[in-house]
């Protein structure tokens, strides 16, 4: 059962005040979470790969089994609020981050747009470019890396 989503929520409370169908509604679905990313402990990078969970499913940028995901992927991150305040690798375009930054979500947003495959039209999304782990060994995951950040 789903609870009703409160008018433009997004722009009226804040991320701690969302109910649980709220939250999972300001995900946009792009999947950029979702990549892998490897932190050097010397530099203090992270290193964001092209390499998404095997879980995610690479064409709908959707989680293949978002209920179980925690028993198949046993390092998943459960976005929090605080969290998302943390993760300063989330992108710019990332509802979650925009919301907690007091910025508007982009006009391509679903709960905007009222079309999912916006995101994906618009280039957001990881479809396209993101393969799966299970498809790269893990000795040519730093092959993979498409973008380094500071920590």
């Amino acid at each position: 059962m789903t609870s009703a989503l409160r008018e433009r929520f997004w722009e009226r409370y804040t991320l701690e005040e969302l109910t649980s169908a709220e939250w999972e509604a300001l995900c946009d679905g792009c999947g950029q979470c979702c990549l892998l990313k490897l932190h050097d402990e010397e530099t203090q990078e992270l290193a964001v790969l092209n390499v998404a969970c095997r879980l995610l499913d690479t064409h709908t940028c959707q989680c293949s089994d978002y209920e179980n995901r925690f028993a198949y992927v046993p390092d998943c991150t459960q976005l929090t609020p605080a969290l998302v305040r943390e993760f300063t690798w989330l992108p710019a375009t990332c509802g979650y981050r925009r919301v907690a930054e007091g910025r508007k979500l982009a006009g391509w947003h679903p709960l905007l747009s009222n079309d999912a495959e916006c995101v994906h039209r618009k280039g957001v999304s990881v479809r396209g470019y993101a393969v799966s782990q299970d498809d790269v060994p893990e000795q040519q995951l730093e092959s993979h890396i498409i973008a380094v950040l500071p920590m």
